[in-house]
């Protein structure tokens, strides 16, 4: 569903563009605001939420495909943790899906995919475990990467129940926001992916912007 924000990116409280195969993990506190904004379009945003008072709770694609009775993500979806309590609203999109099914890239799916030699390459997962490690004040480890959300990533569902990924449905400037229903950690590792004809094989920064209550 598409719905533009009301927001102005000169009011915003902080703004940081993160490079492709980049992450950025900060907190974002109970009714903030955060846009993550695809600058260059068909960009893969992969994306963890944690409770910032106890990590161990953290979004779950289950509960909340249960929740909302539907595989996309979209503006009216509430994401769901664990303990089956919010975590955030996606209050504006203007992708108009997201996908919470297809994972993120890893060595061993690029092994799968693509070819033994690209086991190597760098990924997502790389990114989110250099993150908690370089981040130690959020006391979390490689068992906390979980679920994820592939912001702007086009992972359609074949008739069969299996899981496709096509050329993105994204564009440059396309966006969507989330608005915190808890304090949060964000973690995003911003794909490097260099497999994947999804993004021309060519990944491209994002930005990342908050705005307060």
């Amino acid at each position: 569903m598409i719905v533009a924000s009301n927001l102005r990116a000169e009011q915003a409280s902080f703004r940081k563009v993160v490079p492709a195969g980049d992450y950025w993990m900060e907190p974002l506190k109970l009714g903030q605001t955060l846009r993550i904004l695809d600058l260059e379009g068909n960009q893969a945003a992969d994306t963890l939420f944690f409770s910032l008072a106890d990590p161990t709770e953290r979004y779950s694609a289950m509960d909340t495909i249960r929740e909302q009775g539907n595989l996309y993500l979209t503006a009216g979806t509430t994401l769901v943790s664990n303990f089956g309590n919010p975590l955030l609203d996606i209050v504006a999109d203007t992708c108009g899906r997201h996908d919470t099914l297809g994972g993120a890239c890893a060595g061993e799916s690029n092994t799968i995919r693509y070819a033994l030699e690209k086991k190597h390459m760098h990924s997502c997962r790389d990114s989110w475990m250099l993150a908690v490690s370089q981040r130690e004040e959020f006391g979390m480890s490689k068992r906390d990467i979980t679920h994820n959300i592939n912001f702007f990533m086009n992972v359609p569902v074949t008739p069969e129940g299996g899981l496709t990924f096509e050329d993105g449905i994204s564009d440059a400037g396309k966006y969507v926001e989330l608005t915190a229903r808890m304090d949060v950690i964000v973690l995003i590792s911003n794909c490097p992916q260099l497999n994947n004809p999804c993004n021309a094989y060519n990944p491209t920064p994002i930005e990342v912007l908050i705005w307060d209550e």
